[in-house]
């Protein structure tokens, strides 16, 4: 490491403990999507004073430290899900709310970076993006991307990591590429015709026409996409009918559309219209489907990538004397989704994912990291922000 590295690295290190005390702070006061402000405080006290702040997105805010010319951006994700926690220490959440998902780590990490690199500066600035409703839509990250915000603070690059209990504590993830799925949501609702359920003759079953649906729409994955790009088709709701004897007058699907190619992406919503539909007509029936789009494919900028895995390795090298050990090199793709998807279609970005020592999964009301975490992202979190330091025209790495 270079000098810059090493006195960054040890100002990290300083910040850690205090880091690790806001993080139960947080976990302990969740606030859902949309409601973020008591969170965004608490997080904006914590932070440098004086340094430049704008609020965006409703209830998020930037927040730049580390002088002039372009900058990196760091981001951390304010809201909770509305999840009642069941892990039983004293420090669990009680309003109803939860951070399930890992937020209050990646938000304690972040603090304790800024803080770094606004003591010792740093090889380029650095802008704290405190985004709000990452877990719902409207996406809090389109709407900072919307409000020109990015471009008035100069960011040049994105960086972000994110807690993923499927990896071992001591890995970290900078993968590039394709990372995460795009997410779309979908609404088939079959019209058919109401009737007695004992004279099926004289109606026209939308049930029977969607249970051909769910089925044959499993070809979608089978039979329709690539074998090597990554598709999912489920169902998650099915709702029809009021009564055992009676045939519904219609019957209305709900599910999730997921893929890794922003090519079949369209294509998967046109096959699915073509199938529902013309099972609808064989049975006599009418349907309608309605795609909400979501996120996009998440795709990690692949200087980025190489980068940040060098540096994290010679910053967390065999002599850190945390429980995680050393950061050892790992690969993650999933069709999972995150907005943070929508920056990298403006700048080049790396989505990190770090490894965490828990029984339980994600979006659980189980799930709870340990204070071990906050120091695994804030190193990764470091490593990403040299390297991007160093794509955008600093001196990350020597």
């Amino acid at each position: 490491m270079n000098g810059v590295h090493e006195r960054l690295h040890a100002a990290l290190r300083a910040e850690l403990p205090t880091a690790h005390l806001l993080r139960r702070e947080l976990h302990a006061e969740p606030c859902v999507s949309g409601k973020e402000e008591p969170t965004l405080r608490r997080v904006l006290e914590a932070l440098p004073e004086g340094a430049a702040l704008e609020q965006v997105a409703g209830t998020g805010a930037l927040l730049r430290v580390g002088g002039d010319g372009p900058a990196v951006g760091v981001r951390g994700e304010l809201d909770a899900l509305p999840i009642a926690e069941r892990t039983g220490v004293s420090w669990a959440a009680r309003n109803g709310a939860m951070h399930a998902c890992g937020h209050d780590v990646h938000l304690a990490a972040l603090v304790a970076l800024t803080r770094a690199v606004d003591r010792v500066g740093a090889p380029a600035p650095m802008v704290a993006v405190l985004q709000p409703r990452e877990e719902t839509h409207p996406s809090g990250a389109l709407d900072i991307i919307e409000s020109g915000a990015l471009d008035r603070l100069q960011v040049g690059a994105m960086v972000a990591a994110h807690v993923q209990p499927v990896l071992g504590a001591g890995e970290t993830a900078c993968t590039s590429g394709a990372v995460n799925a795009s997410a779309d949501e979908f609404t088939l609702t079959i019209r058919g015709q109401s009737g007695h359920a004992a004279y099926p003759q004289f109606s026209r079953d939308p049930v029977l026409a969607v249970a051909q649906v769910i089925v044959a729409a499993q070809q979608l994955v089978s039979r329709n996409s690539d074998p090597m790009t990554p598709t999912v088709v489920t169902f998650g709701t099915v709702t029809a009918g009021t009564a055992p004897n009676v045939t519904p007058a219609d019957a209305v699907v709900r599910g999730t559309l997921r893929t890794m190619s922003e090519t079949w992406r369209g294509q998967l919503h046109e096959r699915l219209r073509v199938i529902a539909d013309g099972i609808a007509r064989a049975h006599g029936c009418e349907a309608e489907v309605l795609i909400s789009r979501g996120e996009p494919v998440l795709v990690n900028d692949a200087r980025l990538a190489e980068e940040t895995a060098y540096l994290l390795a010679r910053l967390t090298g065999p002599e850190l004397d945390t429980e995680y050990g050393h950061h050892a090199p790992a690969t993650l793709r999933s069709c999972g989704a995150d907005d943070f998807a929508r920056y990298t279609s403006v700048v080049p970005s790396l989505m990190m994912f770090v490894g965490v020592d828990t029984s339980s999964g994600l979006h659980t009301p189980e799930f709870l990291p340990d204070d071990e975490a906050v120091t695994a992202v804030a190193e990764s979190l470091l490593a990403a922000y040299l390297a991007a330091a160093h794509v955008i025209g600093g001196t990350g790495v020597p």
